[in-house]
């Protein structure tokens, strides 16, 4: 059976672009495992859904060895526990050409040598970006910071209907639940509001 895993590492970020991949392979939408989260570690759901149903003789499809993880020894890891314990096989359609594990398996022990050694070359690479872009996150931040960019929600301005319902909030006239009905607030903005208000005064 053919199975496609698809990562990207934020809610916002498409994985269109992936999922078209695995279509174009004839992956069933139901054997498409995709998570929006980070590739530091193997602690997603889907993931983890994968690998309960990846069987011996299945087919993995990922789109870049990247996609799998970003820990060097988690990728190793997990790449060697789907090829050599589950028996499925995985290929990487940016490196197919090297990244086919069904071409190692051909090779008897030579393979598995040269499947290790090319997995460790790639998963290093992966690694070392995942580190450069963190570091390139880091200084744009910095750069930004130094530049004067404020991060974060801006502050509202307070209305004066505000300041009356919190005073009469603070005289005991109203509960906190009839100024923010009278508002249209939620609590933790009415609080949130109450905190940037005391904090200027």
């Amino acid at each position: 059976m053919k199975l496609g895993y698809v990562r990207v590492s934020t809610k916002e970020q498409n994985t269109e672009r992936q999922l078209i991949k695995m279509r174009a392979l004839g992956i069933e939408e139901r054997y498409t495992f995709v998570d929006k989260a980070s590739g530091k570690d193997f602690d997603r759901p889907k993931y983890q859904a994968l690998r309960l149903m990846i069987r011996e003789g299945d087919l993995l499809y990922l789109d870049a060895l990247d996609r799998l993880g970003r820990d060097y020894d988690g990728i190793i890891s997990e790449w060697k526990y789907i090829t050599r314990e589950v028996g499925a096989d995985i290929v990487v359609l940016e490196n197919e050409s090297l990244f086919d594990s069904r071409k190692f398996k051909t090779m008897g022990d030579l393979g598995k040598l040269l499947e290790d050694q090319f997995l460790s070359m790639l998963s290093y690479v992966a690694e070392q970006e995942r580190k450069k872009n963190k570091q390139r996150q880091a200084e744009g931040i910095a750069v930004a910071l130094d530049s004067g960019v404020k991060f974060g929600r801006p502050k509202q301005e307070i209305s004066d209907e505000f300041r009356a319902v919190y005073g009469e909030w603070k005289a005991g006239a109203i509960t906190a639940t009839e100024g923010m009905k009278q508002l249209g607030m939620k609590p933790n903005t009415f609080y949130r509001r109450v905190k940037e208000l005391e904090s200027n005064t």
